[in-house]
Protein backbone atom coordinates (compact mmCIF):
# COMPACT_ATOMS: atom_id res chain seq x y z
CA UNK A 1 0.00 0.00 0.00
CA UNK A 2 1.32 3.38 -1.09
CA UNK A 3 0.16 6.78 0.93
CA UNK A 4 1.61 9.44 -1.82
CA UNK A 5 0.43 13.33 -1.88
CA UNK A 6 -0.40 14.75 -5.02
CA UNK A 7 -0.95 18.54 -6.22
CA UNK A 8 -3.80 19.16 -8.82
CA UNK A 9 -4.31 21.70 -11.17
CA UNK A 10 -7.89 21.72 -12.82
CA UNK A 11 -9.35 23.09 -15.69
CA UNK A 12 -6.45 22.15 -17.63
CA UNK A 13 -6.40 21.45 -21.55
CA UNK A 14 -5.63 17.73 -21.02
CA UNK A 15 -5.10 15.20 -18.20
CA UNK A 16 -1.49 14.57 -17.72
CA UNK A 17 1.42 14.35 -14.76
CA UNK A 18 3.81 17.03 -15.01
CA UNK A 19 6.12 15.87 -12.66
CA UNK A 20 7.21 16.71 -8.87
CA UNK A 21 5.93 19.72 -7.21
CA UNK A 22 8.22 19.45 -4.03
CA UNK A 23 7.51 16.33 -2.11
CA UNK A 24 3.94 15.90 -4.09
CA UNK A 25 3.36 14.80 -7.87
CA UNK A 26 1.54 17.41 -9.73
CA UNK A 27 -0.79 16.32 -12.36
CA UNK A 28 -3.28 18.58 -14.51
CA UNK A 29 -6.93 17.77 -15.08
CA UNK A 30 -9.40 18.93 -17.36
CA UNK A 31 -12.51 18.54 -14.85
CA UNK A 32 -12.97 21.72 -12.72
CA UNK A 33 -12.96 22.35 -9.14
CA UNK A 34 -16.38 21.90 -9.04
CA UNK A 35 -18.47 19.05 -6.77
CA UNK A 36 -16.02 16.49 -6.69
CA UNK A 37 -15.40 16.39 -10.12
CA UNK A 38 -11.88 17.06 -10.00
CA UNK A 39 -11.47 14.02 -7.35
CA UNK A 40 -13.29 11.54 -9.32
CA UNK A 41 -11.31 12.69 -12.43
CA UNK A 42 -8.38 12.14 -11.19
CA UNK A 43 -9.52 8.62 -9.38
CA UNK A 44 -9.93 8.03 -12.81
CA UNK A 45 -7.30 9.42 -14.17
CA UNK A 46 -4.74 7.31 -12.12
CA UNK A 47 -6.82 3.91 -12.53
CA UNK A 48 -5.99 4.31 -16.32
CA UNK A 49 -2.31 5.69 -15.73
CA UNK A 50 -1.28 2.65 -13.29
CA UNK A 51 -3.83 -0.10 -14.91
CA UNK A 52 -5.42 -0.69 -11.73
CA UNK A 53 -9.35 -0.65 -10.33
CA UNK A 54 -10.47 2.79 -8.95
CA UNK A 55 -11.46 0.47 -5.44
CA UNK A 56 -7.92 0.27 -4.63
CA UNK A 57 -7.78 4.47 -4.70
CA UNK A 58 -8.64 6.13 -1.66
CA UNK A 59 -8.66 10.09 -1.73
CA UNK A 60 -7.36 9.95 2.54
CA UNK A 61 -7.47 13.97 2.92
CA UNK A 62 -8.22 17.08 0.67
CA UNK A 63 -11.26 16.54 -0.67
CA UNK A 64 -11.57 20.69 -1.16
CA UNK A 65 -7.99 21.68 -2.03
CA UNK A 66 -5.51 20.79 -4.47
CA UNK A 67 -3.32 19.58 -1.88
CA UNK A 68 -4.63 16.19 -1.77
CA UNK A 69 -3.07 12.39 0.00
CA UNK A 70 -4.35 9.50 -2.11
CA UNK A 71 -3.66 5.73 -0.49
CA UNK A 72 -3.09 3.20 -3.31
CA UNK A 73 -3.57 -0.23 -2.46
CA UNK A 74 -1.18 -2.99 -4.05
CA UNK A 75 1.45 -1.00 -4.45
CA UNK A 76 4.78 0.68 -2.66
CA UNK A 77 5.52 4.09 -2.90
CA UNK A 78 8.70 3.36 -5.19
CA UNK A 79 6.39 1.76 -7.38
CA UNK A 80 3.77 3.94 -7.65
CA UNK A 81 6.59 7.20 -8.27
CA UNK A 82 8.53 5.31 -10.97
CA UNK A 83 5.07 4.76 -12.64
CA UNK A 84 3.76 8.07 -12.54
CA UNK A 85 7.07 10.12 -13.61
CA UNK A 86 7.89 7.39 -15.67
CA UNK A 87 4.70 9.09 -17.95
CA UNK A 88 6.47 12.31 -17.78
CA UNK A 89 10.04 11.54 -19.46
CA UNK A 90 7.43 9.93 -22.13
CA UNK A 91 5.20 13.05 -22.82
Amino acid sequence: MATLRFHIVPNAKQNKVMGEHGSAIKIKLRAPALEGKANTALRTFLAEELNISEGRITLKRGQKSREKIIRIDGLSEEELRGLLLMKTEKN
